[in-house]
């Protein structure tokens, strides 16, 4: 090779390789992307400001259980609570509304109670040796039990400060942005910031990639573990919320199966299972996937509402095995 052909290749321009993290995440963009491309080919009025507003109003509520759900399938866990102490959560709103409560201390025992759920979850999972799938297994049909104890009928919310609250909206050009998707956008920020830029986030990572490898690191591994549970029962209080903002009432029906969506958003968004990779970026474009699905659906008006289930299926089925040959190649 001459100096002039080295020099030449030295100079080249690095080819653009993405990093094996990202390429789950990217997979739900694409997918995302598909998704709306055929709605709008089919449907005329598809690719409508008010279509891609209404992806986010109305799964405000499931962005705030999936970023939760994000930070315990990052440590290998799981919780199947999150739907009951949604309900839980809109129950205990409407009632205490109903009781004459101010609307602040209303929703601050709210979010409370979700968080104390989750600390008991915690607990039960590092302090007893539960597995996560046993103990919030416990937690839902506790706190789905307990809705029904405190209301057995349905409750709507009259309150007129939590109704200016829930009623507020704004627009940012022609899209319109309500107050539940302002909290659910924040609670998505503030923990993509936690996760990426904390130590508390880092160990999060570091305890889905091998426990032991964190506890020889001298990581607070036990109090991560608990505090995950934390999170996902406050984000799904959170949800709980935003889903009584969106629904005007407290049932103790809300959120059945809802654990579900949750978790296949999560894996749909590119997160491991098993755990230590994954991103909340990638949470809220599985949960826009799953809204883009089901808007689709209801636009095709001849169509079943279960063959969104069934597309969510397949789509949940091709991501774990699209993960599972990710993880095969890193070994």
């Amino acid at each position: 090779m001459t100096a002039t052909t080295a020099g030449t290749v030295a100079r080249r321009a690095p080819s653009f390789r993405l990093d094996r993290r990202y390429l789950p995440v990217a997979g739900t963009f694409v997918v995302l992307a598909l998704m709306l491309v055929i709605g709008g080919t089919r449907h005329e009025n598809f690719l409508t400001p008010t279509v891609f507003s209404n992806l986010f109003i109305n799964n405000a509520h499931l962005i705030a259980l999936a970023v939760g759900m994000t930070f315990v399938i990052l440590t290998g866990g799981i919780d199947l609570s999150v739907g009951s102490v949604l309900a839980l959560s809109t129950v205990i709103i409407a009632s205490l509304l109903q009781a004459g409560l101010p609307t602040g201390v209303v929703l601050v025992v709210a979010v409370l109670a979700g968080a104390l759920i989750g600390l008991a979850h915690g607990v039960m999972i590092q302090g007893f040796g539960v597995q996560p799938f046993v103990a919030t297994l416990a937690g839902m049909f506790f706190a789905r039990g307990l809705c029904f104890v405190i209301a057995p009928e349905s409750i709507s919310i009259g309150d007129a400060s939590f109704k200016a609250i829930a009623g507020w909206d704004s627009w940012i050009g022609y899209f319109r942005v309500t107050m539940a998707v302002v909290i659910a956008l924040v609670v998505a920020g503030i923990a993509f910031v936690v996760l990426h830029y904390t130590r508390f986030g880092r160990t999060v990572y570091a305890v889905g990639g091998g426990e032991q490898s964190a506890l020889l690191m001298g990581l607070p591994v036990a109090r991560t573990k608990v505090l995950v549970y934390v999170v996902s029962g406050t984000c799904a209080a959170l949800g709980g919320v935003l889903f009584a903002m969106f629904s005007s009432s407290g049932y103790a029906l809300s959120g059945v199966a809802m654990e579900l969506d949750a978790i296949a958003a999560v894996v749909i968004g590119g997160t491991l299972l098993t755990g230590g990779t994954g991103f909340v970026l990638g949470s809220v474009l599985g949960v826009l996937t799953l809204g883009a699905i089901q808007t689709i659906i209801q636009f095709e008006g001849n169509l079943s509402s279960w063959w969104t289930k069934i597309v969510i299926g397949v789509l949940l089925l091709v991501f774990v095995v699209l993960q599972r040959v990710l993880t095969l190649r890193k070994t």
